[in-house]
Formats: structure tokens, sequence, C-alpha cells
């Protein structure tokens, strides 16, 4: 079975990603790339800066970049995948939607919607039956499903492992990558030798979504995970690979040998893209992993780390990592892609 996709904002940081991790797919086939106005019309080689650490594929290179919106995208185009900047998105995406597309977005608008699935397949595919609730609420022929952000990405499939030890309270802090702001986030003069203590909005994300994607899902609606959950995000010096401090009060109080079992027993998805071991624990004689510059490619990207599994007072603390802009965003919207073929969706 061929699946004949496109990208609306193929030329930033992220769709950039999206045309890496689509070449050569065994399901899916790029048809369509967007990018702004200024972009329409040029090849994709002209129009983009290309940044991804390969070389972009000859057959993606002289495509021609279209506009994005519904009629520069042909009738045959079964997926969209979304990297479009939330400002933007929220007015675009409901404009192919209308038009019956089924758009898998990274974008940030609407992940919070009550009719809007927030998905990591290896931790609540089932709330991706909330198209149903969608299209009915919205008269949408087409549907919308959404990632989390790049940071709750990295930390929730490792409390999804844990929780059967009752997580009751999270606080995190986070390391985060420069490329997780896009190429102009962050400039040089303000992160060379410095770190910034304040990521505006990351924190809000990571509070909320964890909750709606470790929720119970009642075939209605979703209900949030009771956990409290605080989170501290900062940004430092390294281009790729977040990394986060996370320390979980548990109702029981299980050991470390037990978190990390439970943590490298966890089980992944059948899907082309997911890795067979979705999180990766390091055990008592690596206390110092997982570091983003040995870690982030873990599984081609696509997986977790996780390590420095210690007992606290109430509950354990440890470190996680993963890949921001594969793992954190292409990656996890090409999966749910991918859950939405094999769900029926598409």
């Amino acid at each position: 079975m061929t699946v004949r996709v496109g990208i609306l904002g193929a030329t930033g940081a992220v769709g950039q990603r999206f045309i890496q991790l689509l070449d050569d797919h065994p399901t899916f086939e790029l048809a369509t790339v967007t990018a702004s106005e200024s972009s329409a019309g040029k090849t994709y080689r002209e129009a983009a800066k290309w940044r991804v650490d390969a070389p972009i594929p000859d057959d993606v290179a002289e495509m021609e970049v279209r506009a994005t919106e519904p009629d520069s995208v042909a009738d045959d185009v079964d997926l969209l995948f979304s990297s479009l900047p939330s400002g933007v998105a929220a007015d675009v995406e409901p404009a192919f939607l209308e038009e019956g597309y089924v758009v898998s977005s990274n974008s940030s608008n609407d992940r919070l919607a009550d009719d809007v699935p927030l998905t990591i397949p290896e931790i609540n595919p089932g709330h991706l039956d909330l198209i149903e609730v969608q299209r009915d609420e919205r008269g949408w022929d087409g549907a919308l499903v959404k990632n989390p952000n790049c940071s709750t990405i990295t930390m929730v499939p490792t409390l999804a492992a844990i929780d059967r030890f009752g997580i009751e309270e999270i606080n995190v802090s986070t390391l985060q990558a420069v490329s997780g702001a896009g190429y102009s986030g962050v400039t040089s003069m303000e992160i060379i030798d410095n770190a910034i203590p304040h990521i505006g909005g990351e924190e809000n994300k990571m509070e909320t979504e964890s909750r709606k994607l470790l929720g119970d899902f009642d075939g209605t609606e979703v209900h949030h995970h009771e956990a409290d959950v605080a989170a501290s995000c900062n940004r430092i010096p390294t281009i790729d690979g977040h990394l986060e401090n996370v320390f979980a009060k548990l109702a029981d109080d299980p050991s470390p040998a037990e978190v990390r079992t439970a943590m490298r027993e966890f089980e992944g998805v059948d899907l082309p893209s997911a890795p067979d071991q979705l999180i990766k624990v390091y055990g008592e004689a690596d206390p110092e992993r997982p570091q983003p510059r040995l870690d982030r490619t873990y599984a081609d990207g696509m997986g977790i780390c996780a390590g420095g599994v210690q007992s606290t007072s109430d509950g354990v603390k440890y470190n996680c990592l993963s890949h921001n802009t594969i793992r954190g965003a292409a990656g996890a919207s090409l999966l749910n892609g991918e859950l939405l073929v094999e769900e029926g969706y598409v």
C-alpha cells in the first residue's frame, strides 16, 4: 500500500526533518511540499536553506514548492504533515480539514482542544478515536491529530513506564538544545558561553500536555491524569538533544532496579518508524549517561534514553533524553501518520 503525502511548511527545520525521514519510507510517498508565498514556484533546492546532515533527496530537490493552501495540493494526497508555526497553522490547518484532508501536525495550536487527539503511538493510541468526536462537533470531513511538544515527548514515555507505581507528582528541569527554537530562534551571541533559564510557553506545555497524554479516554473525552506537574525549562548551547532531570513522587516505593526494569520493558508499537525498544536505560555503571552528543541518535533518533535512576525520600529521580527535531517533532508526526494508516483513518 502506498500513501501519498504532503508537507506543509517544508522548508523549515522540522520540514527538512520530515523530508529526511520520508526518504525511502515503506508506505509514504512524498507528493507535495508547501511553504510561504515567497518560496512558492521555486524548486525545493532553491527555496530551502538545507541544514540537515544528509543530502536533499534528488527527487525532492527539483520539486516545485507550492503555496500553503488547499487549492495548491492535489486531491489524491491522502495525508498531510504540518510543521507550520502555530500562529499560521491555527488559520491554515482548518482550511485543509474542511476540504477533507487528514493532517498529522507538529504545530502547537489545538493540542489541548477537547476533541483533538494528542497522541504518542506507544503511549495512548486509543486517543486517536477522538477523531470521531472531532468530526461530529466540527463538521470536518478530514481529521486532525497532534503530537506533543519536543520536551514533553522526551519525558512522557518514561512516566508512562513507571505509572504502575502510582505517579502523584512530577517536577522536571530541562536542558534544551538550540534547534528546538528553530534556525533563527536563539542568536549565537545569546547562547554561546551561556544558558537561558526560561523558554516562553514551554513550561505550560509540559505541565498540561503530559497530563492529557497520560489520561484516560472514555470514548467521548480524555480525563487528564491527576498528577501535579511542575516544569522549569532552560536553553543550553547544544545543537540537538533535550536532556531532562525528572523527580517523580510515587505512591509505591520501587527500587531503582525496578524502575529501570519498568522502563526497559515498556512495550513499543509495530509501526515502520518505531524503535524495537522505545527506552534505552543506563544502569549504575553509567551514571553520566545519557548525554546529548552521545545518545541523541539512539534508534536513529526515534528512541528515548534514560539513566541516573536514584531513590528519593518519596519516589525516584532520573535523567532522560531524546532527539528533539526527530523524535520530538517530525518523527513524532510521522509515527502518528503511520498510526492513522494502521487504524484506517487514511
